[in-house]
């Protein structure tokens, strides 16, 4: 019987990003204190309560209501991270425009689109030390996974497996983009903020255990 999601199922997912994004609020801001602006974390406890608010509205259209989530957290959080993880939602939700539930190549299809618009918007390149050098892996795991006909439980620990081995991979090396980038050589051997709150929060989608 394949696997699909419903209305219900995407509620109790945003439910727990917003948990999760709360709960390593603390974490996100320290590792940001070292290498940027030092705010990640309000931006992330600024998104869970949009994702908070908006898992209480329903809707037929999981597109529109995937989409509209990335819209209220760019409500509420315009800083950088903010608005790619915005874009992340609303490109995603554009993916499934129409579909009362949701199969997992659709959910694959969903997290390719949200790392490609996270890439456009963003303006950066994997191999730059940022949120991409996470979640493309993850999205590429995920997709083989799904293609593979394995469960969408395992296929999620594999998701969250490659976004972790993604940001480890990034950790020893110089951060090219942003504020980061401006501290140049003394970001080598720090973990990337952005990679560290991808991992949180494709954890706390697929109901796994983050991998630290």
């Amino acid at each position: 019987m394949t696997e699909s999601y419903d209305i219900g199922a995407v509620q109790d997912a945003l439910r727990r990003l917003a948990a999760a994004l709360r709960g390593e609020a603390d974490r996100l801001t320290e590792l940001d204190q070292k290498v940027g602006d030092g705010d990640l974390g309000i931006t992330a406890k600024k998104v869970a309560d949009a994702l908070d608010a908006h898992a209480a509205e329903g809707g037929d259209d999981l597109g529109q209501y995937i989409g509209a989530a990335g819209m209220a957290a760019n409500r509420v959080a315009s800083s950088t991270m903010g608005t790619l993880l915005a874009t992340a939602a609303m490109r995603a939700g554009k993916v499934v425009k129409g579909a009362s539930a949701l199969e997992p190549a659709q959910l694959a299809e969903m997290l390719q689109a949200a790392a490609q618009g996270m890439a456009e918007r963003g303006k950066a390149n994997r191999g730059d030390k940022t949120i991409l050098d996470a979640i493309f892996p993850a999205a590429e795991a995920l997709r083989d996974a799904v293609d593979a006909g394995r469960p969408l439980a395992q296929a999620g620990q594999e998701m969250v497996d490659a976004a972790a081995k993604g940001r480890d991979e990034v950790t020893p090396l110089r951060s090219r983009i942003g504020r980061a980038g401006w501290v140049g050589e003394r970001t080598e051997g720090l973990v990337d903020p952005g990679c560290a709150l991808c991992v949180v929060a494709l954890a706390s989608l697929a109901g796994r255990e983050e991998n630290r």
